[in-house]
């Protein structure tokens, strides 16, 4: 995906969650979806959308290895960044959160395996009940999916948290890999093994 493909969704997905006046309520603070060791040497971000194909694809051809010899064996810490490009990709993001921490990755694995599956329909409403489908293989209730989706002051926080820090590690396309403080971009297993073994000397 280009850039100024990537700024025409961007700018499509802000308008995708209504905004709100400031009120007094505290700022619902976002936090980042993480796996592996908090003390590993070397910290991985991706950014990444639920309804992007190359995304897909690097979560079934690269994230796997990554997983297995990097994040599991505690030399990587693995920060997921969700990207949203349009208002499917901020639902399935709602509905993966909707699980918690200890549901997330698997919710997020699920999305991106039937990514063919749930992103077809005619309209939002067809693709939202694509998306309680999948919840529901995930374990998650059908009054919780809703009551995470009807949540717009999480939903305006999620998107202004998306572009505060794809703009601080200057994003713009997806997958993006951010290595430490330095955006890599979207590479294969072994051009990203190669980089985190000289990152990890």
């Amino acid at each position: 995906m280009d850039r100024r493909t990537f700024t025409a969704l961007l700018e499509a997905s802000a308008l995708a969650t209504p905004s709100f006046a400031q009120d007094t309520k505290e700022p619902i603070v976002v936090p980042d979806m993480i796996l592996g060791s908090e003390d590993a040497p070397v910290t991985l971000y991706e950014y990444a959308s639920y309804t992007c194909p190359h995304c897909a694809s690097f979560h079934k051809n690269v994230y796997p290895s990554l997983r297995k010899n990097y994040i599991d064996t505690g030399k990587v810490k693995f920060v997921y960044r969700e990207v949203y490009f349009d208002g499917p990709g901020l639902w399935a993001a709602m509905i993966a959160r909707c699980g918690g921490d200890m549901r997330y990755f698997g919710i997020a694995n699920l999305l991106y395996e039937r990514q063919r599956e749930w992103t077809k329909g005619t309209g939002g409403a067809e693709i939202a009940q694509n998306l309680y489908k999948l919840g529901r293989i995930a374990g998650l209730e059908n009054e919780a999916m809703e009551a995470c989706l009807q949540d717009q002051d999480m939903a305006t926080a999620m998107v202004a948290t998306f572009q505060a820090d794809s703009k601080a590690d200057g994003v713009n396309s997806t997958p993006s890999l951010v290595l430490n403080d330095e955006n890599i971009g979207n590479m294969s297993y072994t051009d990203l093994a190669a980089k985190l073994d000289e990152a990890l000397k």
